[in-house]
């Protein structure tokens, strides 16, 4: 028994590092849980994403709150984009399955460093100017205003390219169901540089929508027994603590620095999912 309080103690710690990150840059606690059950437990990576599946909706649930309450979240366009996110979810569990776990290691490290290069373009830039908003944000009046304590004034922003936002919500949407991480990367990456939203305003937007394209593929998780409660029950609470404290701290960062910590940590996992898929790790 003391052997398993342990190993529930240590899985809580760690998800509280990873939701506490997740809610700073938009990825949810599954970004680093996965690679932690997998590559320092040594679990099967179908467990890891269910437990991840779950800690992901806790992320949601606390950070998201908060974010709509100190006015970070465009909610028009999380509504809007979170069509094609759950879409995506749905189909993406479906296959999941018939998936090797080399592949899904493969799938990840890929996803992760598609990532990379459009924000390391933009590492510098605070907030989007000269934003021309297309014709579907006009009209669904997606453009919105945030108070940025770290500038001390309040940001206006405009929404454009919102089809290509679509687009890639979509793909996001089968991320998040085969990889277990909420595929916040791409989700953040779609809003900041798809539809050139402010950083922040893309990270919380984020949080508030990764939850619900979890929970559209959770049920099939539950179903296909994936979802342990031993792992998964002190990886959500851990992962649900350390995003309300994320959320606190994303008040005070600039827009650039959410990018400095966002960068290197999707570097650094996806080498090592790579490493793994190949079995060098």
């Amino acid at each position: 028994m003391a052997g398993i309080e342990l190993f529930a103690l240590i899985l809580f710690f760690v998800s509280f590092f990873a939701g506490l990150l997740g809610s700073l840059i938009g990825l949810g606690g599954g970004i680093l849980v996965v690679p932690v059950l997998t590559l320092v437990f040594g679990l099967d990576i179908h467990l890891a994403i269910g437990a991840s599946i779950v800690s992901i909706i806790a992320t949601s649930s606390g950070a998201a709150a908060a974010y709509v309450r100190d006015h970070l979240t465009n909610v028009r366009a999380a509504i809007l984009l979170e069509l094609a996110t759950s879409t995506g979810a749905v189909l993406g569990a479906l296959l999941a399955p018939f998936l090797p776990s080399r592949a899904l290691y493969f799938l990840f490290a890929g996803f992760l460093l598609l990532s990379l290069g459009p924000m390391a373009r933009r590492l510098g830039e605070e907030v989007p100017s000269q934003v021309r908003p297309d014709w579907f944000a006009r009209r669904l009046h997606l453009g919105g205003a945030y108070p940025d304590r770290a500038l001390g004034r309040v940001v206006t922003y405009e929404v454009t390219r919102v089809p290509v936002g679509f687009a890639m919500m979509f793909i996001a949407g089968l991320a998040s169901a085969l990889l277990g991480l909420g595929a916040g990367a791409l989700k953040v990456l779609a809003m900041d540089w798809g539809m050139r939203m402010p950083m922040k305003v893309s990270t919380a937007t984020s949080n508030f929508m990764i939850g619900v394209t979890a929970a559209a593929s959770a049920g099939v998780y539950f179903w296909r027994g994936d979802v342990v409660p031993i792992i998964a029950t002190p990886v959500m609470l851990g992962v649900l603590a350390g995003s309300l404290v994320g959320a606190q701290l994303l008040l005070r960062l600039t827009n650039r620095r959410v990018r400095q910590l966002f960068i290197p940590i999707l570097l650094i996992i996806a080498v090592q999912m790579l490493l793994r898929g190949i079995g060098v790790w």
